[in-house]
């Protein structure tokens, strides 16, 4: 618990010293959970300036998002009132569809990877590794003083890796910063 504070923390600090050089564009802080789960997670963005199929004022661009979580476990091993926290720390490349000017609506979608500094065993849902992969789908809104809003799915899995692989599905609420 105290190392995933500690990362948390050092994400913070390492964002706002690392915005003025300009090695992200972005941080954002996103909430939410699932089946007896409970998510907080801090990330910064990296966005990849591109303008694929332009098409009616939108186009396809990207973004990396580096994050680091913490999840809240309630029914660990599938007992009931039985807590574990987790530290998650994974990289996503993500893409976007969004206006030439970045602001009002978009939706995205990424695939990356994730660490778990145990694996996961909570309810029914038990991963058979500490590392899955993270695969969203989220919509959202970038509004003209730079704030971004947006919901996403969010799904854990190991890709069959290893049996078994029940799978974590997540909903998420972001709110983002554009520098």
């Amino acid at each position: 618990m105290m190392r995933s504070l500690a990362a948390v923390a050092a994400l913070s600090a390492a964002t706002a010293a690392h915005a003025a050089d300009g090695y992200f564009d972005s941080s954002s802080v996103e909430v939410g959970g699932g089946e007896h789960v409970q998510v907080v997670r801090l990330a910064v963005q990296k966005d990849w300036n591109k303008s694929w199929l332009p098409t009616s004022g939108y186009h396809l661009n990207g973004y990396w998002d580096a994050n680091v979580a913490y999840w809240r476990a309630n029914q660990w091993l599938d007992q009931q009132g039985n807590t574990k926290d987790l530290a998650v720390v994974g990289i996503t490349p993500v893409f976007r569809w969004e206006a030439d000017n970045k602001l009002g609506f978009y939706a995205d979608a990424g695939i990356g990877a994730a660490v778990f500094s145990s694996v996961y065993r909570n309810t029914h849902r038990q991963l058979s590794t500490a590392f899955e992969f993270a695969d969203h789908v989220g919509v959202g809104y970038v509004f003209a003083n730079k704030w971004e809003l947006g919901a996403r799915l969010q799904h854990y899995s190991n890709g069959g890796i290893k049996k078994p692989n029940g799978g974590v599905n997540l909903l998420l609420l972001k709110a983002a910063y554009h520098y």
